[in-house]
């Protein structure tokens, strides 16, 4: 829950950058096609209200799948790092490769090998997640407290309790920062996705609103995005504080 001290706080932030923006183009008299006002960048929001909702559905769309994929699938390769010893060599590799790969240089191909749907959207937003996910998850099972685990031995605990009540409970707030990571980068890697190849979308929409030269749309759609992966951020972090509430 936001208490009344943040909200003030992110309305005395958002006030400020607004008059910050507004003094910017006020002060160098920047014209509408280089960097519009706040006013101008509002009213196109509320004009094309209908346009922006209609897209932005698709993207939470690929937002969520992408992220949820994202998340099983760095979960099972951080869990199979930590614990099958022999295949380590082999899962490190793949982790770092996956993050050292710039994302548009795979994301054509991507589209290409997965068309232009939804399919490829997912893949390219849990290809950027991935990473985060699965080293947090193996950094965070391989920092167990070892004197717990001794101990649990010695009271003849069996490798699922150790696992159960020790290991993933001492890992569960490295694995929490990954995800707050991934809510983060997941909007990015939709958007990208949306870049490639798309006929819908809030990219898509940036890409349609560029090519016309229609700034004050191409801001508007940023900050529907912003705002997308704030909720999300907060979402997912009043869910993590929740559930790791020992943190």
């Amino acid at each position: 829950m936001l208490t009344k001290f943040t909200l003030v706080r992110i309305s005395i932030i958002i006030l400020s950058l607004t008059l910050l923006w507004q003094a910017v183009v006020s002060g160098l008299q920047l014209p509408d096609y280089i960097l519009p006002s706040p006013h101008a960048v509002f009213v196109t929001l509320i004009l094309q209200r209908d346009i922006i909702a209609m897209h932005t559905l698709p993207t939470m769309i690929e937002i969520a799948l992408g992220l949820s994929a994202g998340v099983l699938l760095g979960s099972f390769a951080g869990f199979i790092t930590a614990y099958c010893k022999p295949l380590t060599p082999w899962f490190l590799p793949i982790m770092i490769a996956s993050q050292a790969i710039p994302t548009f240089a795979i994301a054509p191909l991507i589209v290409i090998w997965l068309g232009f749907g939804l399919a490829s959207k997912v893949a390219i937003t849990s290809l950027m997640i991935f990473f985060p996910i699965a080293s947090a998850l193996f950094d965070g099972l391989r920092r167990t407290d070892p004197n717990l685990l001794s101990l649990a031995t010695t009271m003849n605990a069996t490798p699922w309790r150790l696992f159960c009540h020790i290991r993933l409970k001492a890992a569960l707030p490295s694995f929490a920062t990954g995800l707050r990571i991934a809510a983060c980068v997941a909007p990015i890697g939709a958007i990208v996705g949306e870049w490639v190849g798309s006929s819908q979308g809030l990219g898509y929409l940036m890409l349609t609103a560029n090519a016309r030269m229609q700034i004050d749309m191409m801001f508007a759609v940023l900050l529907v995005i912003i705002m997308l992966a704030l909720v999300l951020y907060a979402s997912v972090d009043h869910l993590l504080k929740k559930l790791i509430w020992w943190q």
